[in-house]
């Protein structure tokens, strides 16, 4: 199993997730349009090249994606149940076609579950950087995961 058990994790340990994606036009066009969204913000380079960023912006949705899809090798990979939810979730900068989204993980609280033995509950703060190493999404999940099983 890639992802950590409940068991193997620690408050305050810190995990730089080695795996970065470059984010693309496509794929902010792609999910854009998929979930519905056409806010020019997005899909209209035109449009955005007459505003202060002079391009269009990723999607916030699509960023956050990534940014908790980069972890789930290191972190969660057939060791969860589920997210229970996102307490925040913040863009402090925008990102653009082209950058490159870095992220690493902190274990900030943990619990183990009153109604499931084998499970425990586990705050996390993930960071997202660009390329540049200016923070640019961030949020904080709570995550049920199992524990490991004994022998």
């Amino acid at each position: 199993m890639a992802g950590k058990y409940y068991d193997e994790l620690r408050i305050g340990q810190v995990i730089k997730h080695e795996v970065g994606r470059t984010l693309a036009e496509y794929d902010n066009i792609l999910f854009s349009t998929l979930t519905m969204n056409p806010s020019p913000l997005h899909i209209n380079a035109d449009y955005m090249s007459k505003s202060e960023y002079g391009k269009p912006l990723m999607n916030g949705i699509f960023t956050l994606g990534v940014l908790v899809g980069i972890t789930v090798h290191d972190l969660t990979a057939g060791t969860i149940i589920a997210n229970l939810g996102y307490e925040s979730v913040r863009h402090p900068k925008p990102m653009f076609a082209g950058d490159t989204l870095y992220v690493e993980t902190e274990v900030m609280e943990k619990r183990e579950s009153k109604s499931r033995p084998d499970t425990g509950v586990i705050k996390l703060k993930h960071l997202g950087r660009n390329q540049a190493g200016e923070i640019c999404v961030e949020a904080i999940r709570s995550v049920l995961f199992l524990k490991k099983p004994t022998a």
